[in-house]
């Protein structure tokens, strides 16, 4: 939130999305730093809001612990809900701001709120007024059954792993499909998946630049390192560039202060069985397999073969748009927005100007007029 906040005195229209964790924060704290937050970026903040995956994370914690999976996601829903409470407590022309008669705000402007649920029971006043948003964009990334239904009740765009074209198409459908029984609509909900782009003059310039890359971003090291992950124990003594280990993932919850559980995953067995089926098939090292099952689904070629997939990928429904991850730090885009946003403005699927100045008015989603915007659960 510290870095948004200097990024927004020096940006106007770059929007500003923070993740913060519904399992270890409170609803009137985080609603008045982001209220704060879109304030000084002027309508440009945004909520991407987690879960905790492990009891690591937790520890670190007053819980001195986690909550468990089917709580995480209750704690998750009325988090949010109680949020919006919040940010909707103020009206519209609460702040008069009239020094002749020294009115600042009218007495019925910030209305008391009093929320009574089974995971918050809180009451008082909101002390920061409606922000130009009035909400933060509600970004979620949850892809277990639990984590798509959360975000199809509130979430108005999704940060999503799936960026190939058949699994994008099947999330596409999964997400936009569950979204009418929460009395919402289509484009209430933006699918992002993750991506990066590697480009070359030739097509095949760039997939051999694609793997440089990927050897030296996974080290001998950080693969071990990965696995002990997946395998919960210590890997150290077995050579990255040998086979995986001939023992099963450690499965008795025991969580290492300098290596933590699974993450994103519950079944470590069933990961381990499907990565030495990978190995065997493909005849792949500790580093090896790192390297194919930790890839990011990129976009590889020519900047007109780039922009012609990006393009056809959106216009197949595989997504609304994609959030860019640089392969390469700090620079990893600067290529992309010189050589491929030209070509998509001139196929004419990307903006050449804004056309507002809100992170809402970037990604055509509508200002929520009242809490009844974030249906309840049910």
């Amino acid at each position: 939130m510290t870095v948004l906040a200097a990024l927004a005195a020096v940006t106007d229209r770059l929007g500003l999305a923070a993740t913060l964790n519904t399992t270890f924060n409170e609803p009137y704290e985080l609603a008045r730093q982001f209220a704060s937050l879109d304030h000084l970026s002027n309508g440009r903040a945004a909520w991407n809001a987690v879960t905790s995956p492990d009891a690591f994370t937790g520890e670190n914690f007053r819980r001195a612990g986690f909550l468990d999976y089917g709580d995480r996601y209750d704690r998750a829903a009325e988090f949010i809900r109680t949020a919006a409470e919040l940010w909707e407590s103020w009206t519209d022309d609460a702040v008069v701001a009239d020094a002749a008669s020294g009115v600042f705000v009218r007495d019925d402007g910030p209305r008391p709120f009093d929320h009574q649920g089974a995971q918050f029971a809180i009451r008082g006043s909101f002390n920061v007024p409606r922000s130009p948003q009035v909400q933060p964009v509600r970004i979620q990334a949850g892809d277990s059954e639990e984590g798509r239904e959360l975000g199809a009740q509130y979430a108005e765009v999704i940060f999503s792993r799936h960026a190939g074209l058949k699994d994008g198409k099947a999330f596409y459908a999964d997400m936009k499909g569950r979204l009418a029984r929460y009395g919402r609509e289509r484009d209430d909900l933006k699918i992002l998946p993750a991506t990066t782009a590697i480009l070359g003059d030739t097509d095949e310039e760039a997939h051999e630049r694609a793997h440089h890359i990927r050897l030296q971003q996974v080290s001998p090291q950080g693969a071990i390192a990965f696995l002990e992950q997946i395998w919960g124990r210590d890997l150290s003594g077995y050579d990255p560039e040998g086979p995986l280990p001939d023992v099963d993932p450690d499965t008795d919850g025991s969580i290492s202060i300098t290596r933590g559980r699974v993450r994103h995953e519950r079944d470590p067995l069933a990961v381990a069985r499907r990565w030495r089926q990978i190995a065997e098939e493909k005849n792949l090292s500790i580093r090896g397999l790192v390297i194919e099952t930790t890839a990011r689904t990129a976009f590889v070629g020519t900047p007109a073969h780039v922009a012609a997939a990006i393009d056809e990928y959106v216009q197949a429904d595989a997504a609304d748009g994609y959030i860019l991850v640089p392969h390469l730090t700090p620079h990893g885009l600067d290529e992309f927005v010189d050589r491929v946003v030209p070509e998509l403005q001139e196929r004419g699927v990307y903006r050449t100007d804004y056309t507002g100045t809100t992170l809402r008015d970037h990604l055509g989603l509508p200002v929520p007029s009242s809490f009844d915007a974030v249906p309840a659960p049910g």
